[in-house]
């Protein structure tokens, strides 16, 4: 006969006081979104409450996650296994928690050629199931450029002081315009643009299926004018460079022009969102945070 394994986290300590969260974290899972598989890392754990109780079967909470790799990620699959979490330790946890994270691809088209190339976002979901229900958030990294309108203004003006020095008494013709403004003699200074991210902590609605990150990736690159490009020709750099030059943005602007996008969206319920505009001017960067929550 096969004695029984001992147990230790089971054993009860007189000691052992109750504890906000118990898990593990970094754990390796293939998630299926947006049709391709994710290589996710996920922290799983509970709320240990009942005084006394020395631990939890960790094991446990690693078996059930099976499940998320096994169909594409949902709201209801995210659910299911935090409720699964609380079963398996019932009378234990009143609290269960899961946080997903890695980078999912999107394919994104060129500006104006027909290449196109893919994009990786940064994103988190987190999840918890509790007293109050389902909470469910979702973290977004969003990279685009921004030129700086101060910038833009001070390069305009040294172009039309050096406008007015090269045709000072000479007469006007077109062709002579046209040449001095594609020369190098004739922009003399252009405005400094920067790498920029943003990034939008979103708080979803747990009445939600599916979980709608394209949908709110393409309602923030709407809005910001200039997400990062792929695959690029010289007609495509061109037309960057145009939208560039169309949609100068200091940090406020960019943080006021998500805001608007994401304000009352039916997904929401609130959002706090951080822009950062890594300046090539300074060796600092510039920053601007809003934030938004939905009425009661």
């Amino acid at each position: 006969m096969t004695a029984a394994l001992p147990d230790i986290a089971a054993q009860l300590h007189p000691h052992a006081q109750p504890l906000d969260w118990v898990g593990m974290q970094g754990i390796a899972l293939p998630i299926q979104l947006l049709g391709h598989t994710l290589a996710a890392k996920v922290d799983a754990g509970v709320s240990l409450d009942t005084p006394g109780v020395r631990g939890i079967h960790m094991s446990r909470l690693y078996l059930a996650l099976e499940s998320l790799s096994e169909q594409p990620l949902d709201v209801g699959g995210l659910r299911a296994v935090l409720q699964q979490f609380l079963d398996y330790h019932q009378g234990m946890a009143q609290r269960a928690y899961i946080r997903l994270h890695g980078e999912v691809l999107i394919q994104r088209p060129a500006l104006v050629s027909p290449l196109s190339g893919w994009r990786a976002y940064p994103l988190s979901i987190a999840a918890e199931l509790g007293a109050n229900g389902l909470q469910l958030s979702l973290t977004l990294d969003i990279g685009y450029s921004s030129t700086c309108p101060c910038s833009a203004a001070l390069a305009r003006q040294l172009i039309q002081q050096q406008f007015a020095r090269y045709f000072a008494g000479k007469s006007f013709d077109h062709a002579a315009i046209s040449t001095w403004l594609g020369s190098a003699e004739g922009i003399v200074a252009t405005p400094h643009s920067q790498r920029s991210t943003a990034t939008l902590q979103l708080q979803l609605a747990p009445t939600l299926s599916n979980l709608p990150i394209a949908q709110l990736l393409d309602s923030a690159e709407k809005a910001l004018g200039t997400a990062l490009q792929t695959a690029v020709k010289r007609a495509d750099e061109q037309a960057f460079a145009l939208a560039n030059g169309q949609n100068l943005m200091f940090c406020e602007d960019a943080a006021r022009r998500l805001h608007n996008a994401l304000e009352n969206h039916p997904a929401l319920l609130g959002f706090d969102l951080t822009v950062v505009h890594a300046e090539s001017l300074h060796a600092h960067d510039a920053v601007a945070r809003s934030r938004w929550q939905a009425p009661l």
